[in-house]
């Protein structure tokens, strides 16, 4: 039975802070604009700042509809859609408008300070929430988490090695700008080819490619990321030694059942060779 909130329940608020991943969608306002959907993941990426506001750090990517979409005028509209995978079924939709912030600008530093900004941020996207709804869920499959990848965020810091350590200069092209980027393999020389505007051709990033201010992060590359093969391996290690463990259940149990059994034979047995040997006088 779907339910509708003026605001985000502080239940609700809880189960959101759990999830793993969430999806985007946004749309173009002329008849032929492109609707998009974009599933986001990333641990610490989704932030509830109150039952009416949230707000995320939106990564680099090969896209940038959602930005676009933003900024159109009169446009703005976004929707937050959330599923439960794991536990009792539930989907969780927030609709409200949308506002960004770029990268280099003082609105984008007050939500992240750069020793939190993960690797490839590139804007901030803010939502007033107007309102909220939640339905059974009933046909969304259940999946079991296994881990974050670290793919994206491994490829962008390497970018951003090149803008942290290179000087200030024009790209070439195709990276062509009216602004200076550092390197032409860097993060910003990326934003300046994919990311200034939608399929759609409207306007998107505005200044966060041309920034003066070195993209810092909180990526660790000394840290251990496992590959997917890994994770599998490991899950897969575990599965055996659940089915083992239950096997091993399964035989002792069976083995308490047969015992049981037989006490009951013997005791039936028993109460059978008492009865036999009492006196016919005395069953009167």
């Amino acid at each position: 039975m779907a339910k509708y909130y003026d605001e985000i329940p502080l239940k609700l608020i809880e189960w959101i802070l759990k999830q793993q991943m969430f999806w985007v969608a946004t749309a173009a306002l002329q008849g032929d604009g492109h609707v998009n959907v974009s599933p986001k993941g990333t641990a610490g990426c989704f932030h509830v700042e109150s039952p009416t506001r949230v707000w995320y750090e939106d990564l680099t990517g090969s896209g940038i509809e959602t930005i676009a979409h933003m900024r159109q005028p009169g446009n703005g509209r976004i929707t937050i859609l959330f599923n439960a995978f794991e536990g009792p079924p539930r989907i969780l939709r927030l609709w409200g408008k949308g506002t960004v912030y770029e990268f280099g600008t003082p609105e984008y530093n007050n939500f992240i300070p750069p020793s939190n900004r993960k690797a490839g941020s590139r804007a901030i996207i803010v939502i007033d929430v107007h309102k909220v709804g939640t339905s059974c869920g009933f046909g969304v499959p259940l999946y079991k988490y296994e881990t974050q990848r670290t793919i994206l965020e491994r490829w962008c810091d390497s970018m951003e090695n090149f803008d942290r350590d290179g000087e200030p200069r024009q790209a070439p092209p195709p990276y062509e700008s009216e602004g200076l980027v550092k390197d032409p393999r860097g993060i910003k020389a990326w934003w300046t080819a994919e990311n200034l505007e939608s399929f759609d051709g409207l306007p998107a990033l505005k200044s966060a490619h041309d920034s003066g201010i070195s993209p810092i992060n909180t990526f660790d590359k000394k840290a251990p990321h496992p590959s997917l093969s890994q994770i599998r391996a490991a899950a897969e290690k575990n599965a055996a030694e659940s089915g083992a463990n239950a096997k091993s259940s399964s035989r002792e149990t069976m083995r308490l059942l047969m015992a049981f059994g037989m006490g009951v034979m013997v005791t039936a047995g028993y109460v059978r060779f008492v009865a036999s040997r009492v006196p016919v006088s005395w069953r009167a």
